[in-house]
């Protein structure tokens, strides 16, 4: 795995987070040095910049080395991509006070001179970002979005006119090219929720824009929905949650139980949260908060206190453009860790993915619950610590 970044005699070493993982990827692709060394050859000078889609911090740690009081607004959805960029600030000795932290909902806090982007993978997410840019950017601002080269089409560059303004592209270069889209100062209004019915679980869900399966039940959802799991759960993680169709769906099975949802997109947290109020699900013979919401790196900041007895995953295979196992394998693991002793971890998955040899090497143990022929349902239950309970 290469780890030295080095454009336009910037020299950094970079990570993806978490830095011990097994993955083989680098932390940066070709669209970040080719932005990197557009900004080079324009002469850019320090300005209010704002960075969004920075996927592990190679752009906001390249302007800092440039200038450490570059002013920076680091806009970004995944909890990862912000512990991945201050995970690489540190070891390259780079300072964070010249940066700003925004979510993907609200509109940047002043108004940038200057945007680099990188391209989503969701284009209904790059519209909504495209419109709440149009909110807050002046007139003749530049917008310079990275991207491969084979993603950039006619349809996309009109999506940006239509969206912010007029955009070009660059030539090729490492199979990558810049476009330039300049703000033609007209506010678009944001687009409104996605909001569907789930009819067989009396269920309504709204998904904001970069949530998975945005108007419709997945299928991997569909099939874990119609096999939940059996007991008397009291403490359930929603691993991975979306927009919280699981346990939304598991609070109404066990009434008793108070539930954690968790994803690595504060979008989908706040459609989570949102959801929950929406489908009014709080037991009112049951004191205290029932449901939390953590945007987080799988459970790596979940409370010591939080041992639940049930662990509800549909992992993604992937993350950004990158195909990659290894977050299914850190959720595994944080569930196993987590759970109380007893405690079971309900998963669903592609076939082919072969998740019930990493579950039967975690946990031992590994039983197929359901399957039809694209999707498996498998449990895997940690074992009680003969040790512990002797004492």
């Amino acid at each position: 795995m290469t780890t030295q970044f080095s454009v336009a005699d910037i020299e950094l070493e970079l990570y993806r987070y978490p830095a011990k993982q097994e993955s083989n990827l680098q932390a940066w692709d070709a669209a970040d040095e080719h932005l990197i060394k557009h900004l080079t050859e324009q002469q850019q000078t320090p300005c209010c910049t704002a960075i969004i889609n920075d996927n592990f911090g190679a752009l906001t740690c390249a302007l800092t080395r440039q200038n450490n009081a570059w002013p920076l607004l680091v806009e970004t959805d995944a909890k990862t991509s912000q512990l991945g960029t201050l995970q690489n600030l540190g070891p390259n000795q780079l300072p964070d006070d010249n940066i700003q932290w925004c979510n993907s909902r609200d509109l940047l806090p002043q108004r940038p001179e200057l945007v680099l982007m990188k391209l989503p993978k969701n284009l209904n997410y790059l519209a909504h970002q495209l419109d709440r840019l149009s909110q807050v950017l002046a007139k003749g601002t530049t917008v310079y979005i990275g991207a491969k080269a084979k993603s950039i089409n006619k349809a996309l560059l009109q999506l940006l006119k239509q969206h912010l303004g007029p955009a070009t592209a660059s030539l090729t270069w490492k199979k990558t090219r810049v476009i330039t889209c300049i703000s033609d100062g007209i506010a678009r209004p944001l687009p409104a929720d996605t909001r569907w019915n789930v009819p067989e679980y009396q269920l309504m869900i709204s998904n904001l824009s970069n949530v998975f399966a945005a108007n419709k039940l997945d299928i991997g959802a569909r099939i874990m929905l119609d096999n939940m799991p059996q007991g008397d759960f009291k403490s359930i993680v929603d691993l991975g949650c979306g927009n919280g169709i699981l346990g939304l769906r598991a609070k109404q099975l066990f009434p008793d139980a108070r539930l954690h949802f968790v994803d690595d997109s504060e979008m989908a947290i706040a459609s989570a949260r949102y959801n929950w109020q929406l489908n009014q699900l709080d037991n009112p013979d049951l004191e205290g908060e029932q449901a939390c919401f953590h945007w987080d790196d799988c459970l790596t900041h979940l409370g010591d206190e939080v041992r639940p007895d049930l662990v509800l995953c549909n992992p993604p295979f992937h993350q950004g453009e990158a195909i990659t196992d290894h977050i299914a394998w850190q959720m595994f693991l944080d569930a196993f860790r987590r759970l109380a002793d007893g405690g079971i971890l309900h998963v669903v998955g592609n076939r082919h993915l072969a998740y019930h040899v990493k579950l039967q090497r975690i946990f031992k143990n590994c039983t197929t619950v359901a399957s039809n022929g694209k999707f498996v349902i498998l449990q895997a239950k940690k074992q009680v610590n003969k040790a512990k309970s002797t004492d």
